[in-house]
């Protein structure tokens, strides 16, 4: 094997920043989805500085409008529920905070605080991101109290969960699934998640009886679930190929189902009016099953990988 080449920067690179402002580090790209009735809001800040993520998260999480804080992949995700908080900052012990949270007909409206280093991420770092639509943001910097207020898409979330689209001989569900949502991603529709699911292995499998589910956020939902069936029909190698779709901000309610697909056999009977309207199925092949079964585990890594037998 021939050892890898790297680039030796010349002196005059090493000396300069690859940026025009060395005190501020731009976050990648900001989502945000709201549930129906606009009272909760996910935040999703995809970051470059994973620092920077985590000492948000870790003092963010302080903040009477955050509920949850969870780090997935390459970003930081905020359940958040909507008001204004008057935020208590402190050096050191509480530096910087998500203060307000709005949810419009189109648009979601939050606003941050911090202080010092913690307002410059508060303010320049956040609304200069992907996915800002307009943005009010104080100066920042030494010691000085700042914070933006941004204003992003009110998006859907949109998770298809999808399940025998390979045969003995060919194919993959997991990588399928993955370049299908790479493929009907736009500024509209963004591609956020992908888990595999373990199933319970019953003998009909094709080798390891997973599933898989991606999950978007979207505006335009009706439009991403057709080209993502498109895609899907013309790409599967299986007659047995099985899509499902949950429209909505939570899919416990299909938990029971899918644990129960986890333990051993399962039929569609038992999934009885669990998710309702929110779910609904694209392709009904056999592997509708899995299909509908992955939709709940999306970004539960540990327990959608976890194999269990039939005695757990």
């Amino acid at each position: 094997m021939t050892a890898p080449v790297y680039r030796r920067a010349d002196e005059q690179e090493a000396r300069d920043l690859q940026t025009d402002d060395p005190y501020s580090i731009t976050y990648p790209e900001i989502i945000a989805i709201a549930d129906r009735n606009g009272t909760k809001v996910e935040l999703i800040e995809q970051f470059d500085c994973i620092g920077g993520a985590m000492w948000s998260g870790h003092h963010y999480r302080k903040s009477p409008l955050v509920k949850s804080v969870r780090n997935i992949g390459n970003a930081m995700r905020y359940l958040l529920v909507t008001g204004k908080a008057e935020l208590g900052l402190a050096s050191s012990s509480f530096p910087a905070g998500i203060s307000g949270v709005e949810v419009g007909a189109q648009e979601i409206h939050v606003s941050y605080i911090g202080m010092g280093g913690g307002g410059v991420g508060a303010s320049i770092c956040r609304a200069n991101a992907r996915g800002v639509l307009r943005a009010v943001c104080d100066p920042a910097g030494g010691s000085r109290l700042a914070g933006a207020e941004i204003w992003v898409p009110r998006r859907e979330r949109v998770l298809i969960g999808v399940d025998d689209t390979d045969t003995p001989e060919a194919g993959a569900t997991w990588t399928l699934a993955h370049n299908i949502g790479r493929a009907v991603e736009d500024d509209a529709t963004r591609y956020i998640s992908h888990t595999i699911v373990q199933l319970f292995p019953v003998p009909e499998k094709t080798k390891n009886c997973v599933s898989t589910v991606c999950e978007f956020a979207t505006t335009e939902p009706e439009r991403l679930v057709r080209l993502y069936r498109r895609l899907l029909e013309k790409y599967t190698l299986s007659p047995k190929t099985g899509m499902a779709v949950f429209r909505g901000f939570d899919p416990s309610p299909i938990l029971g189902f899918a644990r129960k697909a986890k333990r051993g056999y399962v039929s569609l009977q038992a999934l009885e009016d669990a998710g309702g309207s929110d779910l609904s199925i694209e392709m009904d092949g056999k592997g509708i099953i899995g299909a509908i079964a992955a939709i709940p585990f999306y970004c539960n890594y540990t327990e959608a990988l976890s194999l269990w037998n039939g005695s757990h």
